[in-house]
């Protein structure tokens, strides 16, 4: 966090290149509750809509207070999915049913999408927005800059200006890290005398 309440979250640990063409890569990647369907369905493909995906739990839980899909394992994690989307068909998601853990099993039928219950309070924009981020199909999920210019950040509440924050004194550790970096040089001045 800067000392003007700036927060700025980076995870580079699973950072890999990407681009064109497409490269496979493995599916284990992301915590559970924010893994996306088509990686749980074992899709060797990732793309920064997975990113897009967990962009949409995270949204969910601050919306609702508690996780939104808090699965206990892979399977349980498509089941929850499933109950607050429905079911994926080849309809919604074109080479859906070519994914490889689709073999393995199959998804009950839910026909329902149930956001609008899940998030009755929510505003049609900020729906449209959580629906864009939740979307079965990659390539039709609301990318960074399309989620910017969503109408739910137009409307009311409106972030305040960034200048009215409070402002806050350099974090403590930042302080510790530099009076640890001149004591360490002051210790080692007194050895070279």
């Amino acid at each position: 966090m800067t000392d003007d309440g700036c927060l700025k979250i980076g995870d580079f640990g699973l950072a890999r290149r990407y681009g064109e063409p497409e490269q496979p890569m493995t599916p284990n990647v992301v915590t559970l509750w924010y893994r996306a369907p088509e990686l749980l369905l074992g899709s060797a493909i990732q793309t920064t809509a997975i990113d897009m995906w967990a962009t949409g739990c995270i949204m969910g839980e601050l919306l609702i207070h508690k996780p939104l899909l808090p699965g206990k394992s892979e399977i349980d994690q498509l089941n929850k999915i499933v109950d607050l989307l429905g079911t994926p068909n080849e309809a919604i998601w074109p080479g859906y049913s070519d994914l490889p853990m689709l073999k393995n099993f199959e998804l009950r039928v839910q026909p329902y999408n149930h956001l609008k219950m899940v998030f009755e309070g929510l505003n049609t924009p900020g729906l449209k927005l959580l629906n864009a981020l939740l979307m079965y199909d990659p390539k039709k999920r609301a990318t960074a800059e399309e989620c910017l210019n969503n109408g739910y950040f137009e409307e009311p509440p409106l972030p305040c200006n960034p200048k009215l924050m409070p402002s806050f004194p350099q974090h403590r550790n930042m302080k510790r890290k530099s009076s640890e970096k001149s004591t360490s040089h002051s210790i080692s001045s007194k050895k070279k005398k």
